[in-house]
């Protein structure tokens, strides 16, 4: 169970990754450009946003993102670092949710009883409600150094998700002004034979990536970017910790 709930958050982050990457389209400018970015084109906007956010210290992600091996949808906040530390939940449509937290060299984890259960729907019945009893609403950990928790310690580190996400020399087109949360913004399109992603770029203060819409068929989800430069609550838990690497021997 430990290897599929790590496994589910590093395809959220492969996911993510994915739509952040800003697929070919057509690059060209408003006839006539004004406002904010006056003068550039799609993708040079693009191009300054995805610098602007490589460059962050540390935001939190939010959104939906596919899970190919349930054919269904993950779940995702997590806050994460340049530091490789990360505090956020995870959960899988409906099937509960697992906690997050990787302080220093120490990943925890706390899964609630519908996520103990699904991930063990094909085990004995006495097996999984043997493992619920056991684990249900506790937080564990793992050295982030062990085989377990790699993965996961990779997942955590700001600068590994957002790796394929440098210097995409995007052909985006401009559209719109709008607003998320309260942010200006404006609406970027790109596209890739039939599917089509919309990026949403601030437009005050620095470029920041805001928000990515996919409707493609291999990867449909949106995931928002919010809390650039703001510090991880990545604390460790309080009161009994179950220690997974002495329980597995």
């Amino acid at each position: 169970m430990r290897r599929t709930a790590l496994a589910a958050l590093c395809l959220a982050a492969a996911a993510t990754a994915g739509l952040t990457g800003c697929l070919p389209g057509q690059n060209m400018a408003d006839d006539k450009p004004k406002g904010p970015f006056a003068g550039l084109t799609g993708g040079e906007i693009a191009d300054r946003a995805m610098k602007a956010t490589t460059d962050a210290t540390s935001l939190r992600m939010q959104g939906d993102v596919p899970d190919d091996e349930s054919d269904g949808t993950i779940r995702i906040d997590m806050a994460l670092n340049k530091k490789g530390e990360c505090a956020g939940t995870l959960s899988m449509a409906g099937q509960g949710k697992a906690d997050l937290i990787k302080s220093g060299d120490t990943v925890y984890m706390k899964y609630d009883e519908a996520f103990l259960r699904a991930q063990g729907k094909d085990d004995p019945k006495a097996d999984t409600d043997a493992v619920v009893t056991m684990l249900a609403g506790k937080w564990t950990k793992m050295s982030a150094k062990g085989k377990d928790a790699k993965d996961i310690a990779g997942f955590c580190d700001l600068d590994t998700v957002l790796a394929d996400v440098r210097n995409v020399n995007s052909d985006a087109t401009r559209d719109r002004t709008t607003t998320v949360n309260g942010t200006s913004a404006i609406v970027l399109q790109e596209k890739e034979g039939k599917d089509r992603y919309t990026l949403y770029v601030a437009t005050e203060g620095k470029p920041y990536l805001l928000k990515v819409t996919s409707t493609s068929k291999k990867d449909p989800g949106t995931v928002a970017f919010t809390d650039y430069d703001k510090p991880v609550p990545a604390a460790a838990p309080k009161g009994d910790v179950l220690d997974l690497d002495k329980l597995g021997g």
